[in-house]
């Protein structure tokens, strides 16, 4: 039966509803009740097949999990860990269940930390120079995240979640553009956020988080909200490259990092946690989905939302810009 205009703007009421409420929206709850209207055949089957990804923290979690969807849609698919023997497992555990499902599984390590510039380079250069110079990639996904308990500098002296969610990521991008532009459908990057950068302002002021008393998980909600923050702008600088930018967030997943970062917060919601696959899946379909979604948005749960609720989390034209003359000197970036 055709959905009626009165059933369409139900489903868009509750979806909203559930998003307001966060709980449900989140949680396993929340994915399984919008997920009933998904089409069963969106992304189609296939539909990465001959083309190339590479997921930024693929060794555990959502990481993890969007490896095994994009490889399942049959792509190349091309892990970016700081430790490879760590991440063999996850590795294992992809190639079985594609090998249980019938598929096969084309899975390439690669060591990099996102947030050391000079590891970030070499990879990069290393890349561009396969296949004779003319090396393609079609789908580049930034998942790696950490949330120190105590203040840590990376490599160059950023605090470590911004140089690992933001500066690093947009380094990485900018120099496997000349990869990204030969692919034949168009690149897409997908930002992984947090619904937590919800609850926090854009740290203009101290984006290295140099001020007042620092928070693991304060300093990574500051990072996502950078992360949608920048999204616009990495759209209009990326889009004449012939490549798409999204950032999303995964709801509340139960993976490793939780577990190990916020063990109170997953020991209270654990009966209310997606499995990773659940939170990686708008990652996944962002990757894949035909037409492009529009570029330069932020989603959940296959739809677009808005990047603040409140006036005090929403920052101005000159703040963003600010922030974003900040993010470039300090990933290394040439700004016009």
């Amino acid at each position: 039966m055709k959905p009626t205009h009165g059933s369409i703007d139900a489903e868009k009421g509750l979806d909203r509803l559930l998003d307001r409420t966060i709980v449900a929206g989140y949680s396993r709850l929340g994915y399984a009740i919008r997920r009933r209207r998904w089409p069963a055949d969106d992304p189609r089957p296939g539909s990465l097949a001959g083309r190339t990804a590479l997921v930024t923290g693929g060794g555990s979690g959502l990481g993890e999990a969007t490896v095994l969807g994009l490889a399942r849609l049959g792509a190349r698919v091309h892990l970016l860990v700081r430790s490879p023997d760590r991440a063999a497992p996850a590795v294992a555990r992809i190639e079985g269940q594609l090998r249980r499902e019938g598929l096969a599984a084309d899975l390439r390590m690669e060591r990099c930390d996102v947030s050391d510039p000079a590891m970030v380079d070499a990879f990069a250069e290393e890349f561009r120079a396969r296949d004779g110079g003319h090396s393609v990639l079609d789908v580049l996904v930034h998942n790696a995240g950490v949330m120190p308990p105590e203040r840590t500098e990376s490599v160059d002296g950023h605090e470590l979640s911004v140089a690992t969610h933001v500066l690093g990521p947009i380094r990485l991008t900018e120099h496997l553009l000349p990869a990204m532009r030969r692919s034949e459908a168009g690149a897409r990057v997908v930002f992984v956020a947090s619904g937590g950068m919800y609850t926090q302002p854009m740290p203009v002021d101290d984006p290295d988080f140099r001020l007042g008393d620092y928070r693991g998980a304060v300093a990574y909600a500051r990072s996502k909200r950078m992360q949608v923050e920048l999204t616009p702008i990495l759209d209009r600088r990326w889009s004449s490259d012939r490549v798409s930018t999204y950032v999303m967030h995964p709801g509340w997943a139960d993976t490793p990092g939780i577990a190990r970062s916020l063990p109170l917060f997953r020991t209270l919601t654990r009966p209310l946690l997606r499995p990773a696959e659940a939170g990686a899946d708008t990652a996944v379909w962002l990757a894949a989905t035909e037409p492009a979604p529009p570029s330069g948005t932020f989603w959940h749960d296959r739809r677009q939302r808005p990047t603040s609720y409140r006036s005090t989390t929403h920052p101005g034209p000159a703040e963003t810009g600010e922030l974003w003359r900040w993010a470039a000197s300090a990933a290394g970036v040439a700004t016009p």
